[in-house]
């Protein structure tokens, strides 16, 4: 059974579509490169506002981990990464398993 990457990012006041570019400018293809294509990829109306969430898919936990190293290891990652430090206020991550009877498995 597959495992689920939840990440949410708290980005500053303003600049959620400012980030959401610059990722989807900089980020997105490195990101995917790496691991895979996301489940999806959000941002909040309502409730807690500025927030940013994706969700990746991984086989296991040592799959999320020799991914992640991979993507750690690419210099167009790296390059990247710095440029969000203005954006992001909070990062929250989890990991999380579907119910045996989720569509998601």
């Amino acid at each position: 059974m597959s495992i689920f990457e939840q990440r949410t990012y708290t980005i500053r006041t303003g600049l959620v579509q400012e980030y959401l570019q610059l990722y989807h400018r900089e980020g997105f293809d490195v990101h995917c490169r790496h691991l895979g294509p996301p489940v999806g990829w959000f941002f909040t109306e309502v409730g807690e506002l500025n927030q940013v969430m994706m969700m990746w898919r991984y086989d296991s936990h040592a799959d999320r981990e020799t991914r992640r190293d991979r993507l750690y290891a690419d210099p167009d990652w790296l390059a990247f990464v710095p440029k969000t430090a203005t954006y992001i206020e909070k990062m929250e991550n989890r990991i999380i398993r579907p119910a045996f009877f989720s569509p998601l498995q």
